[in-house]
């Protein structure tokens, strides 16, 4: 038995999981999701259907896991040989940008994808205030950093970099120089490359 059971669709928020569970080298199941059909296995741990889950089949019972960004640290928590992890000095960096990236970014970009621009009065109820503004101190960051936490790959880079990956790809971020330069960083990573080649996406490794 695999020690994680994970629920994927690959035209999904799955490809982040998936790339996480690539780069620390987890021994896991996949789980196929139809939009349409959803397993009942799934709704069992999940009542919201919501992909990705996963499920950890750890010593002392299963363990589920939900939301894109709990994912990816819990991983790094349960497989810190993979060296994923932040140090005492990169943990306020990690935790902030992975944060930011799983409130503010997803809200500003899925609002802007529905047409919901919040006005100057609403903006200090909405967690993101705006597009413009989430986006430029992202780009403030990316600009004088090679990764979340400096010049180290970390868990958090699987997180905010699948944002700016999928942003760029679907046109959802604007190109700038920051975030093309980072993605093109990740899309070198071998793991990042064998996620896409086991979802059968452009991209995958050689």
């Amino acid at each position: 038995m695999s020690t994680i059971t994970f629920f994927h669709n690959p035209m999904s928020r799955g490809q982040i999981a998936r790339w996480a569970l690539e780069e620390v080298g987890a021994e896991y199941e996949v789980v196929p999701v139809a939009w349409d059909a959803k397993p009942q296995a799934l709704i069992d741990v999940n009542p919201m259907g919501k992909i990705p889950t996963i499920v950890h089949h750890a010593a002392d019972g299963d363990r589920t896991v939900t939301e894109g960004a709990a994912i990816c640290h819990y991983l790094a928590e349960i497989h810190p040989e993979a060296g994923l992890l932040p140090t005492d000095r990169e943990k306020a960096d990690y935790f902030r940008w992975l944060f930011f990236a799983a409130g503010p970014v997803e809200q500003a970009v899925t609002g802007k994808a529905m047409g919901f621009a919040p006005t100057s009065e609403q903006e200090g109820m909405a967690g993101f205030g705006n597009f413009d503004r989430t986006v430029d101190t992202l780009e403030w960051w990316l600009d004088s950093h090679d990764y979340v936490c400096g010049d180290r790959f970390t868990m958090a880079d699987v997180y905010v970099g699948s944002a700016v990956d999928w942003g760029l790809m679907f046109g959802t971020l604007p190109e700038r120089p920051s975030f093309t330069a980072y993605a093109t960083r990740l899309r070198a990573r071998r793991a990042y490359r064998r996620g896409k080649e086991l979802d059968g996406m452009a991209g995958g490794a050689a």
